[in-house]
């Protein structure tokens, strides 16, 4: 029997080409799984300055060498910074990647000072709305005019 692959998680400039890969494998299940498609153009794409340090941060998780999966902070000039871009490859779905993503995320934050952390997310992701509601986080009024978004959490660490 073979031992299970490692993954590894792993600071990343959000402009890496496996960071941008893994967004665009992201933005391309969006578009598939909302109704209305979706379109990075119109939506609140953060800045790559703002994910990264000391405002925030990118992991992206790997498994044999290929990127598996993404999540961002960003940090914003407002009391709290915004988790972006949690993202999990097909092929590793029910590893628990992304509890373990939010996890590192929320332990990045709290490294850079972050107090209180917030999100998005829409209906059409009810494995990320489930992921949010049953790990700490509140459910709070839309914090932003992002076109895509119907659920909106907040986290104080």
């Amino acid at each position: 029997m073979t031992e299970p692959t490692t993954i590894r998680i792993t600071p990343t400039d959000p402009e890496h080409p496996d960071a941008v890969a893994s967004m665009n494998a992201y933005y391309a299940e969006l578009a598939a799984r909302f109704e209305t498609g979706f379109d990075v153009t119109r939506s609140a794409d953060p800045d790559a300055a703002d994910m990264r340090p000391p405002r925030g941060t990118f992991l992206v998780a790997y498994r044999a060498g290929a990127a598996i999966g993404c999540v961002g902070l960003k940090g914003t000039d407002k009391g709290y910074a915004e988790v972006k871009r949690l993202w999990i490859s097909p092929a590793a779905r029910g590893l628990g990647l992304a509890k373990r993503l939010m996890t590192e995320i929320e332990t990045a934050a709290r490294t850079l000072s972050i107090p209180t952390l917030r999100l998005d997310t829409n209906s059409a992701l009810p494995e990320a709305v489930r992921l949010y509601q049953t790990t700490g986080w509140t459910e709070i009024e839309r914090f932003n005019d992002d076109p895509y978004p119907d659920y909106f959490f907040e986290k104080h660490l």
